[in-house]
C-alpha cells in the first residue's frame, strides 16, 4: 500500500512540508485514541471533561499545535 493511501493525502503533504516527523504524528494519534478510551474517573483525575476528551480524540493526527511545527 502506498504511504499516501495509508495515511491520507493531507497527512502526507503535511509531513513533507514540516520537519515534524512521522513518529510525532503516530504518537499523537495513539495518545488521542487512548484519551478516547479513558473512563469518567480517569478523565476527572486529569481534569478533562468527557466532551473535551472526545473532541480532542476526533481531531486528525496532522492537526497539531503550531508550536510543534518547526519552520
Amino acid at each position: 500500500m502506498v504511504l499516501t493511501e495509508f495515511l491520507g493525502a493531507q497527512l502526507s503533504r503535511r509531513l513533507h512540508r514540516s520537519r515534524t516527523g512521522f513518529r510525532t504524528y503516530l504518537t499523537l494519534y495513539r495518545s488521542r485514541q487512548t484519551l478516547a478510551r479513558l473512563d469518567a474517573r480517569a478523565l476527572e483525575d486529569i481534569g478533562i471533561c468527557s466532551e473535551a476528551a472526545q473532541a480532542e480524540a476526533r481531531r486528525p493526527a496532522w492537526d497539531v499545535p503550531d508550536t510543534w511545527v518547526r519552520r
